[in-house]
């Protein structure tokens, strides 16, 4: 079967891989559907990102939907033909953090199309799959392949905000308006934030954030001085800021207009960052990092099966597996692409 693996920064290839029969507790999946990442894009474009390196070939991908196609003998959640979400954790289950209800910092975690243990775990970008039966989270039936496998980055969104306490009535920043920052935005507004506020570095997204959910956007590269200007009053106007761009200039250009005492979530990943501590400390900011999730997978596919949200506006393009070069290319491009799915099979 056809999977996408990356070898090296800018090789990646379409290779011939096997696939394995399902023990009794777990199922296989004939793929449908899988997102591109940014993690993916890192790996494709620098060959990682900080320290975590691509030391083997390895299959990409972690936002990943399809059908059962073959079940193990003690199955009993799912079954053949069933249509399902791939949650890509699969924590132990025995550390001390899964005991405590914190599996997304599971000592032992396998996290699909990650570099971060060797060897890697191998990702969901293939045509079939294996995966423990926990992982299968059925979908509604009029939920398609395409929405059920944005579970995964609308999962990581859902944490973010639950990360964040209460939102009802709060005034919200959200800095990064690509896929995750969208996510949030429609997150923070399901959990009833009274004004969301986007930015983002360019023009071409931002129509998209006031369409998922926003009160307004901005583009602060054309207009550097228009969010202090018009949110820095009586040290800043919002309660809650949502940093999902991995930018430092994103992070510590927001902190006049976060008020006192605020809550700043850092869900972008983007190395080290030099702050100011003296501001962080004068304001009494309350930093919180927000790391994948857990229960919220099963949240995000609930969500998107109550069809509340609609999730077209973000998916600019499908692209047949084995043109993934093509489709790694074009999501690369953020003047032209949202979120870009390869189609399998």
């Amino acid at each position: 079967m056809r999977a996408v693996v990356i070898h090296a920064e800018k090789d990646l290839r379409v290779d011939e891989v096997t696939v394995g029969e399902p023990g009794p507790r777990q199922v296989r999946v004939k793929i449908e559907a899988g997102g591109i990442c940014g993690s993916d894009l890192h790996y494709y474009l620098h060959g990682g990102f900080g320290t975590i390196r691509v030391r083997e070939p390895l299959i990409l991908g972690h936002e990943i939907a399809g059908r059962i196609e073959c079940v193990g003998a003690e199955v009993t959640r799912v079954k053949v033909g069933d249509r399902v979400a791939v949650n890509p954790s699969r924590a132990c289950g025995q550390c001390r953090y899964c005991q405590m209800g914190q599996q997304q910092h599971c000592t032992d975690m396998l996290f699909y199309g990650s570099a971060m243990r060797f060897p890697h775990v191998q990702g969901g970008f293939r045509e079939m799959l294996v995966i423990e039966e926990r992982q299968a989270v059925k979908v509604a039936d009029h939920v398609t392949a395409a929405e059920a496998a944005f579970a995964e980055p609308l999962a990581v969104c859902l944490h973010a905000v639950k990360r964040a306490g209460p939102l009802l009535g709060k005034r919200v920043l959200v800095t990064g308006s690509g896929p995750i920052g969208i996510l949030t935005i429609i997150a923070a507004k399901a959990a009833g934030a009274a004004e969301i506020v986007a930015t983002d570095v360019v023009d071409g997204p931002l129509p998209t954030a006031l369409k998922m959910g926003a009160s307004r956007a901005i583009n602060v590269m054309a207009e550097p001085d228009r969010l202090k200007a018009e949110y820095g009053a009586e040290k800043g106007a919002f309660d809650v800021m949502f940093e999902a761009s991995g930018n430092q200039h994103a992070l510590t250009g927001a902190f006049d207009v976060v008020r006192s005492g605020g809550v700043i979530v850092q869900i972008g990943v983007g190395g080290n960052f030099t702050l100011p501590m003296n501001v962080v400390v004068a304001k009494e900011f309350d930093l919180r990092g927000s790391f994948r999730f857990h229960e919220e997978f099963d949240w995000a596919v609930a969500m998107i099966g109550s069809k509340t949200i609609d999730l077209s506006p973000l998916l600019t393009a499908t692209i047949p597996v084995e043109r993934a070069i093509e489709a790694f290319d074009l999501a690369a491009d953020k003047s032209k692409a949202m979120k870009v799915q390869l189609a399998f099979g």
